[in-house]
């Protein structure tokens, strides 16, 4: 399994040195690895939110079967599982897009910080700038990448600090906005500030890379999530108002039929009655 995570490692970085070689600059790397790595996981995470989306709109008839089924659990599962299956949602839809990001994090961590500090090895980036006699700059907004905010902070150039901490700063504001977006109950939006918070010292400790690659990634995200939110919500309300007119149409339906049955009994009537006069004659 150690093999298998070093040469991930080794994958991230091929692909940062090659983007390097393109843009000649790290940050830019960085920028365009997260572009592509967020353009595969397109198709996963479209689905993510509308999974969530969807979620959110049968809430209220969750919450309803939870009351009514509150003290028999396994009719509740058997009509939650039915509420899902009707409504088209998958309540585990939201989890993989999230999961597949956070080894790419993990492994750019590794990358720019680092490496293995058991060992004592820096990542294989700073291994391959102190061999190059290069820094991984971002232009000049970031003057190196592999240092984290806390270094930065260390060295009292609070000048040159400024665009850490706004790296720092974005980051935290990544984790917490995109739930604050979403629609949800104030406690789910209470937990992603709580996030929010905690996440603000693993920015503090963490490369300028990995933060600009989370906050790239979450700019990104947050977008595509405003434009899935719209078409979803679009679908949805057309999806319902073609419920509503099928369900119309149908009552109409039943209706002429009644009405062409109540003609017809109407029809038989005088006819009837005129029969019985003649035989009568």
């Amino acid at each position: 399994m150690g093999d298998v995570w070093h040469q991930f490692q080794v994958v991230i970085f091929q692909a940062l040195l090659y983007l390097k070689g393109i843009t000649n600059d790290w940050g830019m790397a960085i920028i365009l690895l997260t572009i592509a790595i967020r353009l595969i996981l397109l198709p996963l995470t479209w689905k993510q939110t509308k999974s969530m989306v969807e979620m959110q709109r049968v809430q209220p008839h969750l919450k309803a079967l939870q009351d009514k089924y509150k003290d028999d659990k396994e009719k509740l599962q058997e009509e939650t599982l039915k509420l899902y299956s009707e409504n088209k949602v998958n309540p585990f839809g939201g989890c993989l897009p999230l999961l597949l990001q956070f080894p790419v994090l993990i492994a750019l961590y590794s990358v720019l910080g680092p490496g293995n500090p058991k060992k004592g090895e820096p990542g294989l980036m700073i291994k391959y700038l102190t061999e190059h006699s290069e820094v991984g700059s971002f232009f000049h907004i970031i003057p190196d990448i592999s240092l984290t905010p806390q270094q930065v902070w260390n060295t009292h150039n609070y000048l040159m600090f400024v665009p850490y901490i706004l790296l720092v700063l974005l980051f935290a504001v990544s984790i917490w906005l995109p739930q604050a977006l979403m629609p949800g109950d104030k406690q789910q939006k209470m937990i992603g500030g709580y996030m929010a918070i905690v996440m603000l010292y693993f920015g503090w400790v963490s490369p300028a890379g990995v933060l600009l690659y989370w906050d790239i990634s979450s700019i990104f995200g947050l977008a595509q999530q405003q434009l899935t939110m719209s078409v979803t919500k679009k679908e949805l309300a057309q999806r319902e108002a073609d419920a509503a007119a099928e369900k119309a149409a149908e009552k109409e339906a039943k209706k002429k039929t009644a009405d062409s049955s109540a003609a017809q009994v109407a029809d038989k009537k005088p006819a009837n009655k005129g029969s019985k006069k003649s035989k009568k004659s």
